[in-house]
């Protein structure tokens, strides 16, 4: 069996990550797959997957040119199913498939179309709602079946893009337990000493590319209130930089900021920077799952996360995590510093996590999921199907 997983590319973000840690899984179960990437990114995961030997392929600039070229790569792979991820990539690879008879399977991986995208300063609001428009019309009408990440996403999807319920199928990312490791006092005192930091700093990590939808600025307001109160307070941003990052170094090099915030950038080695953490901050304006957010679970690292639907869901309601309302610095600060001051409520959100991180979101339990799904939509070629895991629309 042969699929195509088409990709915006393999850069740094959590769908490139999942698609990367899927293939094995894919190929471990007699499915072969060809990756195949609108653009070429430096370092991400595109050089992992490459190492490990999978087929990846580069399309050329601009749409008409990418939807000829992928036509042809259908044509000539004769792959039993197309599964697309990202808008972008759904969009090139809807079109492109028209008319060959080959099943087109869409992640859908984010809540794209939010109000709160529409305050990014840097989104054309007619733009996107144009983008909005072409996606829910060929989500409708030339896609097979679509694969929600959360059921929040899937509700989403069903008022915004205008699909029949019964065509998404909620299955949830995983990540692999045995790259992330365990977390441990040891591995906790050598992840500081690499990272510079004291025994007694109290360290606040926060994952994500440096863009309007991560809430970093937001961030960055409620680190000024706790660090002005806790000269031991420092917080961690790892990610790329975005086009929020000259924004947010201005607020950094503000007093008492300017010795409380470290910009990392890119880290291959995030699951160590997570277990030298006592709180993982997770500030989003809008998600669709949030992979750092169920790294942070894996290593038992206690939450102050955004009150949105899609981590509500994951955090189950806040079983292991402090929720408040997006985009406001100070129920943000108070959250932090209550974790802070109570470290047994810190420890048990962190045991609670990880037992949710065992119980729901491993590698293995959602490559299985994936697996079926894409040898029924396969099978099944352009018939609607129903979702057929029981994660109905409320």
């Amino acid at each position: 069996m042969r699929v195509i997983c088409l990709i915006d590319g393999l850069g740094f973000g959590g769908a490139e990550r999942s698609l990367a840690e899927l293939l094995p899984g894919l190929a471990a179960a007699g499915i072969e797959p060809t990756v195949v990437c609108l653009h070429h990114r430096e370092g991400g995961v595109e050089r992992d997957v490459l190492a490990q030997g999978f087929d990846v392929r580069f399309l050329p600039r601009g749409a008409p040119a990418r939807i000829r070229s992928l036509r042809r790569l259908i044509r000539d792979i004769g792959p039993d199913l197309l599964q697309t991820t990202l808008v972008e990539s759904s969009l090139v690879g809807r079109l492109a498939a028209a008319g060959t008879g080959v099943p087109v399977l869409t992640s859908l991986v984010n809540q794209s179309y939010t109000p709160e995208r529409r305050a990014d300063p840097r989104v054309n609001p007619l733009a996107l709602r144009a983008v909005r428009a072409v996606d829910g019309w060929t989500a409708r009408h030339l896609t097979t079946h679509l694969h929600a990440i959360t059921v929040a996403v899937k509700r989403w999807a069903v008022a915004t893009l205008r699909v029949s319920p019964e065509r998404v199928t909620v299955i949830e990312r995983g990540r692999d337990p045995a790259r992330l490791g365990e977390p441990g006092a040891e591995r906790r005192a050598e992840a500081r000493g690499r990272l510079g930091l004291p025994a007694d700093a109290e360290v606040l990590v926060a994952v994500g590319r440096q863009e309007f939808q991560k809430g970093h600025r937001f961030l960055l307001e409620a680190m000024g209130r706790v660090a002005a109160a806790r000269p031991a307070a420092v917080l961690l941003l790892a990610g790329r930089d975005g086009a929020e990052t000259e924004h947010l170094r201005r607020l950094a090099a503000r007093s008492p900021l300017d010795r409380s915030v470290r910009f990392l950038g890119h880290r291959d080695d995030l699951p160590d920077v997570l277990a030298a953490s006592d709180l993982f901050v997770f500030p989003s304006l809008w998600e669709g799952l949030g992979g750092s957010l169920i790294e942070a679970m894996a290593l038992g690292v206690p939450i102050v996360a955004s009150r949105l639907e899609p981590v509500v869901e994951v955090v189950e309601g806040g079983r292991c995590a402090s929720l408040v309302p997006p985009g406001e610095p100070e129920p943000l600060a108070s959250a932090i510093a209550a974790l802070l001051d109570d470290r047994s409520r810190a420890r048990e959100l962190g045991m609670v996590g990880r037992e949710i991180f065992l119980e729901r979101f491993t590698l293995e339990r959602s490559t299985q999921r994936m697996v079926e799904l894409v040898r029924r939509i396969a099978r099944a070629s352009d018939e609607s199907l129903p979702a057929g895991d029981g994660l109905e629309v409320a």
